[in-house]
């Protein structure tokens, strides 16, 4: 059964690793430093998770610390699902 954090982990690298083999990505590496999401990218993001996980994405919620590495998402993920019980 898959977890967020293989489902969050899978999304990034399909879609924005394009392909990059030697890069090792830790949970806490910020996406927006490393280049590998910009505006669009976190427009991507979004749709990926209001579609995976059946949650609403707020205008306000759109903010680094919950969208910048694997771990914020994560936990943002897992917060907003806390919220929709």
């Amino acid at each position: 059964m898959p977890t967020i954090e293989t489902d969050v982990r899978g999304f990034v690298a399909d879609n924005f690793l394009f392909g990059r083999k030697n890069v090792s990505l830790d949970g806490d590496d910020s996406l927006l430093e490393q280049g590998l999401i910009d505006s669009t990218g976190v427009l991507e993001l979004v749709s990926f998770i209001e579609n995976k996980f059946e949650i609403k994405v707020e205008d306000d919620d759109l903010v680094p610390d919950n969208l910048d590495s694997i771990n914020r998402l994560i936990a943002f993920i897992e917060t907003k699902l806390e919220e929709a019980k």
